[in-house]
């Protein structure tokens, strides 16, 4: 198994435009993403980006970015894009994505999604989900709940579904993270797919990849990362680089 690691990253971010330059104790958001996803050393890494703005930010920084079509409609469009510039010879059979929006993430995270693919050979796709973070999740529509068959270590499971809805019961509400590590032929597959019934009712895109029959595994970790969305969010990403 060859992992790569790739993120998208683009300026035109509705509720934080420009976002992936954001300061966060003197280091540009998508800089440090690079460096946690570089920790990881699954494999190499580099920034699909939307705009000149953010390659010349990664590669001031010492990284790979590539440019792609501003206009492109998804990150996994972006990946796609970026992937035939990188590799062209289709080397890695992995592809991880990582979002740009994610500072703080745990490098052993990007380590669990690569391995739920390595030791699982019924997985298509592999994700990541921690515990919920307050009883109030449950209940919070921007909070997306995975629903999995649990491996009897607790440590991964099969996903069963996704869903914004409330979810009831004393059984654990895993908190879906938005990282995913895909099969190439998965990738290619759910990207070449029409948007599916189930992804536009819940606005979901991995309800996609099941409705195509694709199997998605999650692997838990022990908390969720900071994702930098508004500007809220990034003040706790900048406290917390303090």
């Amino acid at each position: 198994m060859k992992p790569i690691v790739l993120i998208p990253a683009r300026m035109a971010a509705t509720r934080l435009p420009n976002k992936p330059l954001a300061d966060i104790g003197g280091v540009p958001m998508i800089v440090r993403v690079l460096n946690q996803a570089l920790a990881a050393g699954i494999g190499p890494v580099a920034v699909a980006a939307g705009d000149a703005e953010i390659a010349l930010a990664v590669q001031a920084a010492g990284g790979t970015a590539v440019l792609t079509d501003p206009d492109l409609p998804s990150g996994s469009d972006r990946i796609l894009a970026a992937l035939a510039v990188l590799d062209p010879g289709s080397q890695h059979d992995v592809i991880i994505n990582l979002q740009g929006d994610m500072p703080f993430v745990d490098p052993a995270v990007l380590s669990d999604c690569a391995r739920l693919l390595k030791d699982y050979g019924d997985a298509d796709i592999a994700t990541v989900v921690a515990p919920e973070a307050s009883p109030a999740d449950r209940s919070n529509p921007d909070v997306v709940k995975a629903v999995l068959a649990m491996e009897a270590d607790q440590k991964s499971g099969r996903a069963l579904y996704f869903t914004r809805s409330t979810l009831y019961g004393d059984a654990p509400v895993w908190r879906h993270i938005g990282i995913y590590g895909y099969r190439r032929a998965a990738l290619t597959a759910f990207n070449a797919a029409a948007p599916s019934a189930l992804e536009k009712r819940e606005k979901l895109e991995q309800l996609r990849a099941m409705e195509l029959g694709l199997t998605i595994r999650a692997a838990v970790a022990a908390t969720a990362p900071i994702s930098v969305d508004n500007p809220s969010d990034l003040e706790a990403a900048r406290k917390q680089a303090l």
